[in-house]
């Protein structure tokens, strides 16, 4: 095992883009990420898969830390502004992540900084940010008082900002912007006040709406019959906290939508709350919802739908199909036909004691006996769900899914027993957690190998494949190792000590001819790459 020292020190050097800097290629994020890592999960699919395999099992022990960087922001403005959430993009040399109300641009050679820009918040919850969006020559990320900021991505000149939502209404923004054309995709997260879900494309130039589409329906609309009246409708939650994935082909992007408020008392709003924990696919140039799938109906439980839906091409009962797949907070894996939504296969990863079964559609059906009760309910998994934000990756070489889960219990608490409760009206205590590492088979919803990582119930992590037959995560918290696994069979092929845990989405890109390793680990980002020797005897 190693252990990371810091070596290098803070660089202040703002308003300079390395010489010759370039406008990100749109044809880029259509193509499997290599020489740049242009959007959150690397390209549109979610796979969070790498073609680069220079760094493989024969030399994966030789990496060695070619730079660090910390990344002090100053006035953080909360406990969780100094950790690293962001997968940072890669464009022609340059390194692009943020920190709430911070946004960077660092050379991804040698981790020296270009430039460093700070927003002045109105307030918000400051719980973390997950990155930027890069169009031609700018740069877009969400604020926790819920602005899209855009800058200039070669000197972090200020461009201009414009709200997305009222943060007196306790939205708080966290989502990396997806990118699609000339549409600027933007979620936003909110419990406490029972405010409505939205996702937004807004334009590249100035901001402006493009098209809305709204998480509950209007009366009288499709869906509107699954809550019991207007009011419930219109503080129904279903919070787009995280960023979607996008088929071109399809022209379509899919998006998981958040818990219904209030999230734990739901006797006001009693129904299956459409479309709250759901996957929808929606047109991406108008916002029209082309289907749904509901995986929690009539959620209690926290269990936010927001992992991330993975797109893959595969063989389902002999014929080609277009898949997509989710590993849900719920407990369940998910299949679907990503054309139609058309279901194809549910499966439990964890023990899930909310559910007494599947309907025939393949949904979980909720066990009245499982709500929260004034004194209390036993209930598995607990609200932070048996999986989390934290990214899955799908490996097309192994045909298998991964993803961290957390098999856990907790007592759930209805607090609010008003007929119209408000805000959480429950809470849930923590009684026991156990992190694993999972391999699923898509084909049957198998576990194919499960690395468990003994007496640690922490934080999951996010999850990198490539094509050097390697799958990079991290430890659960409070482990501090970054790890590379066999991804065929879960043998660990290396580890290093890091002086926080991982963080963020680990990511993987080539310069001058080298692969490089990117993790964020608390408020550091540490880049990997293969001694000189070893590249040149790689490529004799």
């Amino acid at each position: 095992m190693k252990l990371i020292h810091r070596f290098l020190p803070i660089v202040a050097l703002c308003c300079s883009g390395l010489a010759g800097a370039q406008e990100l290629n749109p044809q880029k994020l259509l193509q499997p990420p290599t020489d740049t890592w242009p959007t959150f999960n690397g390209d549109y699919s979610g796979r969070r898969f790498s073609p680069l395999s220079q760094i493989n099992s024969s030399n994966v022990q030789n990496l060695n830390l070619a730079w660090e960087y910390r990344a002090v922001p100053g006035d953080n403005g909360s406990m969780f502004g100094a950790t690293i959430k962001a997968t940072p993009l890669q464009v022609n040399g340059v390194l692009y992540f943020t920190l709430p109300d911070h946004a960077w641009a660092i050379d991804a050679h040698n981790g020296r900084e270009l430039w460093h820009y700070k927003w002045e918040s109105q307030g918000g919850i400051h719980i973390g940010n997950r990155g930027v969006g890069i169009y031609g020559n700018w740069l877009f990320f969400e604020t926790p008082d819920n602005h899209l900021i855009s800058l200039d991505k070669n000197t972090g000149k200020f461009r201009w900002s414009i709200e997305i939502a009222d943060v007196k209404q306790q939205y708080f923004s966290t989502p990396a912007p997806l990118v699609v054309g000339n549409h600027i995709i933007c979620g936003t997260g909110g419990d406490s006040l029972d405010v409505p879900g939205f996702l937004e494309a807004r334009d590249p130039e100035d901001g402006h709406v493009q098209w809305r589409w709204n998480s509950e329906p209007s009366k009288g609309q499709p869906g509107s019959a699954t809550w019991p009246d207007v009011e419930s409708m219109s503080h129904g939650g279903g919070m787009t906290w995280m960023p979607g994935t996008y088929d071109p082909e399809l022209k379509t992007i899919y998006w998981g939508t958040g818990n219904p408020n209030p999230v734990h008392a739901g006797q006001g709003r009693k129904g299956d709350n459409l479309w709250t924990c759901s996957i929808v696919a929606l047109d991406v140039d108008t916002g029209k919802l082309k289907w749904y799938y509901q995986v929690s109906p009539h959620d209690t439980h926290d269990f936010d739908a927001v992992q991330t839906p993975v797109l893959f091409d595969g063989e389902w009962d002999g014929k080609p199909r277009k898949l997509l797949a989710q590993a849900n907070r719920n407990g369940y894996f998910f299949l679907l036909d990503r054309v139609t939504g058309e279901h194809l296969q549910t499966k439990p990863f964890v023990h899930a004691t909310w559910a007494k079964g599947l309907n025939a559609k393949g949904i979980p059906m909720a066990d009245p006996a499982k709500d929260p009760k004034t004194d209390g309910t036993l209930v598995s998994p607990a609200s932070g769900g048996a999986t989390n934000w934290p990214a899955p990756s799908f490996d097309p070489q192994t045909g298998l899914f991964y993803v961290y889960s957390s098999q856990s219990y907790s007592v759930y608490y209805l607090t609010d027993t008003d007929p119209k409760p408000e805000g959480y009206g429950g809470r849930d205590n923590g009684v026991w957690s156990q992190c694993s590492l999972k391999a699923i088979d898509y084909k049957t919803g198998d576990i194919k190998w499960n690395h468990t990582f003994p007496n640690v119930g922490g934080n999951v992590n996010s999850i990198l494949t490539t094509a050097g037959g390697k799958l990079f995560t991290g430890d659960p918290d409070p482990k501090k190792n970054l790890i590379a696994f066999d991804p065929a069979t879960g043998k660990i092929l290396w580890h290093v000590g890091l002086l926080s845990s991982v963080s963020n989405g680990p990511m993987t890109y080539t310069l001058d001819g080298r692969q490089y390793l990117l993790v964020g680990a608390g408020d550091t980002l540490y880049a990997f790459t293969l001694p000189r020797i070893s590249v040149v005897a790689k490529a004799e």
